[in-house]
């Protein structure tokens, strides 16, 4: 699908969750389909009704920042959505390649974390280093996976011990993984792998192709999920993505932590023990 085409679906569905009140539009008439018509954001983007159709239709050309930027304000986008119709509007140029080696430095860092689960993610959600930590936390030694395998999206797809660790936030995150990739494939549009990679999911999870197909985006950063360890029972972790600008091949390093005084940090800690007694054995 080319990016006008994705373009177009993207304003379609950020118009059909709008309705004329939620902008201060009088309602005239009988709708027949939800959202806003085409016509109202027109006229809220300032442009003619056939140059919006011709935008959905994916035929205008020479989009200016803007024009897109109006039509971002008349549809209430976020900022990420906003950067994600620049990106389809106008994509980016070649960005460099995410293939290169992970420099020793990030996983003598990862090493250093003794107490923090912590993993190194890429573009394409590849898990590129990770401490003993995240072994301990997640119950997958990294190491034994395929490469093709040792993906978040695959994990949070298709690997029973990961959707039965994340039970209880398993929408949410498979839900921040759709959207967040989204962005990532408007921001890298040259990079046929990651092209490869979500054309398959779409047809080998229709979990996640029905996430996929929302057009939600989201460059999400930090929150918290609850977990069910099998060992230590409930955990509540944050979660925090700490960008690292010097490598263009890294999406960011991704740590985990329980606040101080809580259950579940006494939680975490008492998995964590558990998993140096079993490596020192």
């Amino acid at each position: 699908m080319s990016d006008r085409s994705e373009m177009g679906e993207f304003l379609r569905s950020r118009r059909s969750r709008l309705r004329p009140e939620d902008i201060g539009l009088p309602v005239w008439g009988r709708r027949r389909v939800p959202g806003l018509r085409r016509e109202e954001v027109a006229h809220l983007a300032g442009v003619s009704v056939e140059y919006y159709v011709r935008l959905e239709q994916g035929r205008a050309e020479a989009v200016s920042e803007g024009i897109i930027d109006a039509i971002a304000t008349a549809l209430r986008l976020s900022a990420d959505e906003q950067r994600h119709l620049h990106n389809l509007a106008k994509p980016p140029r070649s960005l460099p390649r995410p293939d290169e080696p992970l420099r020793p430095g990030l996983q003598q860092l990862l090493d250093s974390m003794t107490r923090t689960p912590a993993y190194i993610v890429g573009h394409r959600t590849d898990i590129l280093g990770w401490n003993a930590a995240a072994v301990a936390l997640f119950g997958i030694d990294f190491a034994e996976l395929a490469e093709r395998e040792r993906t978040w999206l695959n994990l949070i797809f298709f690997d029973p011990g990961i959707r039965a660790l994340t039970a209880d936030s398993w929408p949410m995150i498979a839900g921040h993984t759709a959207a967040d990739m989204r962005l990532r494939a408007s921001h890298r549009p040259d990079d046929p792998e990651l092209r490869e990679l979500l054309c398959e999911m779409t047809e080998r999870s229709p979990e996640f192709r029905e996430f996929w197909e929302t057009h939600e985006v989201s460059d999400f950063q930090h929150g918290r999920y609850v977990l069910r360890h099998p060992l230590v029972g409930e955990l509540h972790v944050d979660y925090e993505l700490l960008d690292v600008p010097a490598d263009p091949g890294v999406r960011a390093i991704v740590t985990y932590s329980a606040a101080p005084g809580s259950a579940s940090e006494r939680a975490l800690a008492a998995a964590l023990d558990v998993r140096t007694s079993e490596a020192r054995r």
